[in-house]
């Protein structure tokens, strides 16, 4: 009868699912109710995690909970350290959450609703949940080894070495966007800089208190910690409306960007039980609170979604970005569905903490599939405001017009209206001087989420506060990556590093830790000061890169899950990873090709440095402009140098892979499979870990 049950309530599940997805690709004329998108994300996540990641679980990986994990066999309570799952889905989560999931929805929300929508669903569930699973079953199979690593050993010692040097230049480009975006966020925002300074100390706290005070007592840490971060974020605003406390936490973009320099060397450095993995669970509770409220906010509001299923810039001419929504919507919106950088952190920090192989299921599907959800609030949050708000604050002046009455006169002619007057008293409510113009997708997603709150809690009295509440929260959401991308960066450079010096690359040496913490550091860091320096902000000549770099990683890890699973026997479910991989190596390949050498000045980086080499010539550029545009011109020759290589390299280890399959299925070569020896664990069936590390 229990049986009998279940079957009826999955199949009512999936029906409502069904129902709701239908009603968001279907719907036309009317605007649509949010409530749909909520409904239809959470059931078709039930059913991808109790069907689709179990099918995984048994069939493709055949989980074993008998096995000793790394954390058991290499307890050392620095990197290898035994953790509850719980605590490690709240690091894990709020490691690969960054900006990817925030900013990539509301960005590609200027082709409509519908596309991003169904690729955040569909991509989560049968691309990026697969990838972060099988990527965290394979290294704890492994010691707890790096994709690096493990594609030398799988793939062959060429390819490999060319992955490994591919995914540290990769990791180099993200880690100094990701950092580019906190500062930009932070800059002349005391109360953000406050809250998120005060997360360290609490961390640190936490970290002594579960190691020592109270081991495993994870409920009572969770508590404390919660209520402290909740009692910086109100004491934000005090911080804020202080003059001289104001002065303080009021930095500049190099000051701040030499102190998230030297946080992310502290993150890597530390042992993970004092610092990375308390902040990154309170972060956990922070993100996944605001989305949940979320969530709750639009169930409870059910505002419409004013931004029409598909819009008139799927031709390519949009002015939030340039391209048509082949490849560009997808690596636009990149870690909402699939995020190569996910494959870093599971096979970087988590299989090392990881308690039993069951749970890299929860953990590495169930993870991403809440990251997939964080995307899905995202592109309501920024789909539910009028198109034309939506387009004046994420459109630059160069498409627009420079005036608030020009802008308003172009948006509404694409058939938007908006009167210049509306933006003036948007921005008057959410306490800023101007929303113009305000590119990349942050702040137009704060006043989303910010209309939405307020609409539950406060009215228009609250706007202000809950505007600056949603951008403290995109920044916690961002930086948290940063610190864990540091560690694994850090871990990719010891293994290189250990190829010419063994004792470099042992993770326990202190002074292997700390040399190449400021190897990674230095490198992240270099990119991050440029692009705080840059006369246009930096992010013009380093987020393109972030997209295409991101979906590329993806493809790698993809390549070396499928060359694992093949020798492994599973060729009969290797279409679990061998279809997102052909699917991403064509949307990367295709959008390399015309970042690189599109006609179009908008869209290929050699065309726009042509056009403004050409301006230069031609006596158009001001003569104070002129070392300024030339900066300019550099920066796109180098995303279009950094692009190719990039690409080239992932084409050669695809190649090289290609080559390895047919020599395994002509039995030309003996499949070698890399696994650990089996040990039997000793650890009794109801073992749930500490917070750290302790029994």
């Amino acid at each position: 009868m229990k049986g009998v049950f279940s079957i009826v309530g999955w199949t009512v599940v999936a029906a409502l699912g069904a129902g709701a997805l239908g009603s968001i690709a279907l719907h036309r004329g009317e605007p649509l109710n949010a409530t749909w998108f909520v409904v239809a994300a959470v059931c078709c996540y039930l059913v991808a995690y109790r069907l689709y990641s179990a099918f995984v679980a048994a069939k493709v990986l055949t989980l074993d909970d008998t096995r000793a994990t790394p954390c058991e066999r290499h307890d050392d309570g620095r990197d290898f350290v035994p953790t509850n799952k719980w605590v490690l889905f709240g690091h894990h989560f709020a490691a690969i959450a960054g900006p990817g999931p925030l900013v990539g929805p509301t960005l590609a929300a200027q082709f409509g609703y519908l596309p991003g929508t169904l690729w955040l669903i569909a991509g989560a569930a049968f691309a990026g949940c697969v990838q972060d699973f099988v990527i965290l079953f394979c290294s704890i199979r492994r010691d707890g080894k790096s994709i690096g690593q493990m594609a030398r050993e799988e793939v062959g010692e060429r390819g490999g070495f060319i992955a490994q040097l591919a995914v540290l230049a990769i990791m180099t480009i993200l880690l100094a966007v990701i950092g580019l975006v906190v500062v930009n966020a932070l800059k002349s925002s005391p109360w953000a800089t406050f809250t998120l300074a005060m997360t360290i100390p609490i961390a640190l706290l936490l970290g002594l208190y579960l190691r020592f005070v109270r081991p495993g007592r994870v409920l009572e840490a969770s508590v404390m910690g919660v209520a402290l971060v909740l009692f910086v974020v109100v004491a934000g605003q005090w911080v804020a409306d202080s003059p001289s406390w104001a002065r303080v936490f009021t930095l500049s973009g190099v000051a701040l960007a030499f102190t998230i320099i030297a946080y992310g060397f502290a993150a890597s450095a530390l042992p993970v039980w004092l610092l990375l993995a308390p902040r990154d669970y309170l972060s956990a509770f922070i993100k996944a609170g605001a989305i949940f409220s979320l969530a709750a906010g639009i169930l409870f509001v059910r505002p419409q979604v004013l931004m029409p299923p598909l819009t008139r810039f799927i031709d390519g001419t949009g002015p939030v970005f340039a391209g048509k929504i082949f490849p560009f919507c997808f690596i636009t919106i990149a870690c909402g569905a699939i995020s190569g950088f996910h494959s870093l952190i599971s096979s970087g920090t988590t299989p090392k903490m990881i308690l039993r192989e069951s749970h890299a299921r929860f953990i590495g599907y169930g993870a991403m599939l809440l990251e997939s959800f964080v995307g899905v609030m995202a592109m309501v949050a920024a789909c539910a405001m009028p198109p034309g708000v939506y387009f004046a604050i994420n459109s630059p002046p160069s498409i627009v017009g420079s005036s608030g009455a020009a802008a308003a006169g172009t948006i509404s002619g694409w058939g938007y209206p908006l009167q210049a007057q509306t933006m003036s008293d948007l921005a008057h409510k959410v306490g800023e001087i101007t929303l113009w113009n305000r590119a990349g997708g942050a702040p137009s997603l704060a006043v989303g989420m910010a209309q939405i709150f307020s609409s539950t809690i406060g009215g228009e009295r609250l706007l202000s506060i809950w505007y600056h509440f949603a951008i403290m929260f995109e920044a916690l959401f961002i930086l948290t990556v940063l610190d864990a991308g540091t560690r694994v960066g850090r871990f990719m450079v010891q293994d290189l590093g250990g190829r010419f010096w063994k004792p470099f690359g042992r993770t326990g040496w202190m002074p292997g830790v700390l040399l190449s913490s400021a190897i990674i550091v230095a490198l992240w860091g270099y990119f991050l000061y440029q692009g705080v320096v840059d006369p246009l902000g930096g992010i013009n000549s380093l987020w393109p890169l972030f997209g295409i770099s991101n979906q590329l990683l993806a493809a790698v890890a993809l390549v070396v899950a499928t060359t694992i699973l093949m020798k492994m026997g599973r060729l009969r479910w290797i279409w679990v990873t061998l279809l997102p991989m052909a699917w991403l190596v064509t949307i990367t390949m295709t959008a390399s090709y015309q970042k690189i050498f599109d006609a179009n000045p908008r869209i290929g980086f050699l065309a726009y440095a042509r056009t403004l080499a050409t301006q230069i010539a031609a006596g158009k550029i001001p003569a104070e402009k002129i070392a300024e545009t030339q900066r300019l011109i550099f920066n796109q020759r180098l995303d279009a140098a950094v692009t190719g290589v990039l690409a080239a390299m992932i084409l050669v280890l695809i190649l090289e892979a290609l080559a390895h399959w047919y020599a395994m299925l002509s039995r030309r070569k003996e499949s070698v499979l890399h696994e650990s020896p089996y040990i039997a664990t000793r650890w009794a069936p109801d073992f749930s870990g500490a917070a750290h590390g302790d029994d």
